[in-house]
């Protein structure tokens, strides 16, 4: 299995965004998360952000919608030049829908699942997505710490996704360091978002190598 390191920007410094994005050529994603102070209770970037962002790297862009209107904003991401879209199965109208276009655009079609929402919900459409998300924080704030009681529902939706025989990556978010991603990986995640642990290191890129290596370490 391929650990796969997506570090989230909502801990770098946004007043050098640019050089923020440059100083991790070894992620394998930018995580950028998109909140609207609705679905979440925070406010942060939007499609500027990613438009001004997307001539700067080559590295795929991973947008995470905390939104409260997916369904109409997502598709402007995939033309901002994101190559993954995430939204939330919470605030979806027509999750199924969405997938599809974000798909037909050219791009991969992930969902999010907040802590308390049982991955059961997906079970019979689950090959409509590329990614699942499943968040190991409640969603709005970065720096918060990795819910350990998250750990069961990854396991699941890991046998979830094995029973498909599809490729679909399964992703966290939320509290991930060198402390946690191991138990992580063990419950069958293969795709990791960490900000504050990649952001407030000294060197930023060998904390991503160092991520991936302990991850590969402990995956099944």
């Amino acid at each position: 299995m391929t650990a796969r390191i997506t570090p989230s920007i909502l801990n770098a410094d946004f007043s050098r965004m640019g050089d923020e994005v440059r100083a991790i050529p070894s992620a394998d994603g930018i995580h950028i998360d998109v909140m609207d102070y609705h679905f979440v209770p925070n406010l942060t970037m939007g499609l500027p952000m990613v438009e001004s962002l997307r001539p700067v790297t080559d590295t795929p862009f991973d947008i995470h919608l905390m939104i409260s209107d997916p369904d109409t904003w997502a598709p402007s991401y995939v033309e901002a030049g994101a190559e993954s879209v995430t939204f939330h199965l919470e605030a979806a109208k027509a999750p199924v829908r969405l997938a599809r276009e974000i798909r037909a655009m050219g791009a991969r079609a992930a969902v999010a699942l907040k802590p308390a929402t049982p991955v059961e919900q997906l079970a019979d459409i689950l090959t409509e997505f590329d990614q699942i998300l499943i968040m190991t924080v409640e969603p709005g704030f970065g720096g918060q710490s990795f819910l350990d009681v998250v750990l069961p529902k990854i396991r699941r939706t890991r046998r979830l996704i094995d029973a498909t025989g599809a490729d679909i990556w399964l992703q966290i978010d939320g509290g991930v360091s060198a402390e946690t991603i191991g138990r992580a990986a063990e419950a069958g995640a293969d795709t990791f978002v960490a900000g504050s642990a990649v952001y407030r290191s000294e060197d930023p890129d060998a904390m991503v190598r160092r991520l991936r290596q302990i991850a590969e370490r402990h995956q099944g």
